[in-house]
């Protein structure tokens, strides 16, 4: 896993003059089968969200309104990547860092995840992230 695995998902959307509604299908538009939605919304100027990666599961992050930022790293190099249309996601494997931050005003940032909580899959501490993918620190 790493970098060279995430992705752009352009989730199908049908639009008529009454607006567009854009869908995900877990293991047909979302490459792992959907165990876990939640939503970040309310988000005070200045927050940062994430700051952790995952041991086991993936995820794909979709903004469905405003914009954020996602800057990624799996301990060998980093990307960035602004996101801001609803009908796309974000595909994001196992075993990368992840950073949310600079969001708009009225964000909502929906993650599409493989599996259920449970913190036992998390690493929240960034060396021992890199202790386990055996990387050095970014700046």
């Amino acid at each position: 896993m790493g970098l060279d695995q995430v992705r752009i998902i352009d989730l199908p959307t049908i639009t008529d003059p009454r607006g567009s509604l854009t869908f995900a299908e877990g293991a047909r538009h979302v490459p792992f089968e959907i165990r876990r939605v939640f939503y970040l919304y309310a988000l005070a100027p200045g927050t940062k969200r994430g700051g952790h990666a995952h041991k086991w599961h993936d995820e794909v992050i979709i903004p469905l309104a405003g914009s954020f930022d996602i800057r990624l790293d799996d301990g060998f190099q980093t990307c960035r990547y602004a996101l801001d249309c609803p009908s796309t996601g974000l595909f994001l494997p196992r075993l990368v860092w992840q950073d949310l931050e600079n969001f708009s005003p009225g964000a909502v940032c929906l993650v599409l995840a493989s599996d259920v909580y449970t913190e036992a899959d998390y690493y929240r501490k960034y060396p021992d992230f890199l202790a386990a993918v055996g990387g050095k620190a970014h700046a």
